[in-house]
């Protein structure tokens, strides 16, 4: 008897089974900027249109309005500033809309909304942006004026550091407004050679805490070795001082030493006596300058 083979039927896919079909960018932007839509609606558009940010003049102004407008959700135009930061990647489709960009991030860098604020501030920080670091710079003289805290000013204000910011910074290590401001500060000065004598007083302050004191001591080994060299071997020759401070100052001798340290047999006493009864830490330092020095 001959098998007869069923014709096969068409198969009905489900909605679930069936893939959605990529939205057009039109599409897209129809959506984002739709205040009928959803919060997440509008969100998921705006992360989908980065490439077509630039495509045409009407884009990119829909997105930078959306970027501007106060009375937009939040989450969107936190959405619009990512997109737009994703489009500004591919710098040279992007150069024609550059400065419709840095204008709009200024135009919210003063923004009611403190995380949008910083990652304007952020971004234009980091385009080395005058009109950014002035607003920093007048919220660290003036806080009523600050747009986020002064330690993140003065970490903004690293991406392009100059002489008034040291001006400023010097001021907070003076009178700091909070311990992470002077923190912040005395490395915002790690590359200004006139902040030595700041650094070698708080070097030689037990009162500090021990992160800022080892701030000082690499800020003097970049802009004064001869200086840390100096307060290093009194550092050494104390017994109470505290060990990662000795550490760092053993490290400044074994690099700017002279040959003539060899000599200072009280020093040398000092340091072989920490070869053999230190901490770890500093028994590898004191190794290492032996080892140089003859020892």
């Amino acid at each position: 008897m001959s098998s007869k083979r069923k014709a096969a039927k068409p198969s009905k896919s489900t909605p679930k089974a069936r893939a959605a079909a990529p939205k057009s960018a039109a599409a897209l932007f129809s959506i984002a900027t739709d205040p009928r839509k959803t919060v997440k609606q509008r969100v998921d558009a705006i992360t989908q249109v980065p490439l077509a940010v630039c495509e045409n003049d009407e884009n990119l102004q829909a997105v930078l309005k959306i970027l501007r407008d106060k009375n937009e959700p939040i989450d969107v135009r936190l959405a619009a500033l990512q997109s737009l930061q994703a489009a500004s990647f591919s710098v040279v489709t992007f150069e024609s809309c550059r400065n419709d960009y840095i204008a709009a991030l200024r135009d919210v860098a003063d923004d009611p909304d403190p995380e949008l604020r910083q990652r304007v501030l952020g971004i234009l920080s980091r385009e080395k942006d005058g009109y950014a670091q002035q607003k920093l710079l007048d919220g660290l003289k003036e806080p009523a004026k600050a747009l986020v805290p002064p330690e993140k000013a003065l970490q903004l204000l690293g991406y392009d550091v100059h002489g008034e910011a040291y001006s400023v910074a010097r001021d907070i290590v003076n009178k700091p407004p909070n311990p992470t401001a002077k923190r912040e500060a005395l490395r915002l000065l790690a590359a200004d050679a006139a902040s030595a004598p700041i650094f070698e007083k708080v070097l030689r302050d037990k009162d500090e805490i021990s992160e800022n004191r080892q701030i000082s001591a690499a800020a003097l080994q970049a802009v004064a070795p001869d200086r840390l060299r100096e307060h290093a071997r009194e550092i050494l020759l104390d017994p109470k001082e505290y060990k990662e401070i000795q550490a760092a100052s053993l490290t400044a001798l074994t690099q700017f030493g002279d040959k003539a340290i060899a000599d200072d047999k009280a020093l040398m006493k000092r340091i072989d006596n920490l070869r053999a009864k230190a901490p770890t830490i500093l028994k590898q330092s004191a190794r290492r300058f032996l080892g140089k020095f003859g020892h």
